[in-house]
């Protein structure tokens, strides 16, 4: 697969998107940075955890008019692959391409530990191989990951299966339905606050690759 992994100013996760790429998946990987546009055809668009410029207005806002983000949407409509971790996710449900919105943790604060997760959906593909009330740790690292969404979407994205995951026991930020992630209609756009690529190696656990064996076997 070729995949592209876009650049903000302030990306802290961009490299780790990459190595988990081409060390655990064989990827060609490229780096576009923010202010170019996609200048090929690619399998799989990445936007990466950290933070995007004018963030301080509103996580992503100001990111989502960024010439890369033309191609983004472009690619999207074609049919493109695109995964959004933290700050990505929050750049996708402004760009429009997943709905809803993240707002400040309730508890006001940045935080960063170890989480866990189960499944969000029974029936979601790119969940498909974990086992009902399967778990997951996978850590977190943000200060608005508090996912909302008005309760007509929340019911939609139940009945179409598109909860990616949940928070399992502890929610941390006080996401609406314990959401952790979720994917658009045709589950080709997934988005989620929980950093899958920062739980690769024995020393990190390992069950972010459970998480993007299944995203890639779909």
């Amino acid at each position: 697969m070729k995949s592209a992994v876009i650049v903000f100013p302030g990306s802290n996760c961009d490299k780790d998107i990459a190595y988990v790429l081409k060390t655990f998946y064989h990827h060609k990987v490229d780096m576009v940075w923010h202010k170019t546009q996609l200048s090929q055809k690619y399998d799989l668009v990445v936007l990466p955890g950290g933070f995007s410029y004018g963030d301080y207005l509103r996580c992503g806002a100001i990111a989502r008019f960024s010439p890369a983000m033309k191609s983004v949407l472009e690619h999207a409509k074609r049919g493109g692959r695109i995964l959004g971790i933290c700050n990505g996710f929050q750049i996708l449900t402004e760009s429009g391409l997943l709905p809803g919105t993240l707002f400040k943790n309730t508890n006001l604060k940045h935080i960063c530990k170890n989480i866990q997760l189960v499944k969000g959906s029974q029936n979601n593909p790119l969940t498909s191989k974990l086992q009902p009330k399967q778990v997951l740790t996978i850590p977190i690292s943000h200060g608005e990951g508090n996912y909302y969404a008005d309760p007509d979407t929340v019911k939609q994205l139940k009945e179409e299966n598109r909860i990616l995951y949940r928070y399992y026991k502890e929610n941390p930020n006080g996401s609406v339905e314990d959401i952790a992630g979720i994917t658009s209609s045709d589950f080709k756009i997934a988005g989620l606050m929980p950093h899958p690529e920062r739980a690769m190696e024995n020393w990190t656990g390992t069950d972010g690759k459970l998480f993007f064996d299944n995203f890639f076997e779909f």
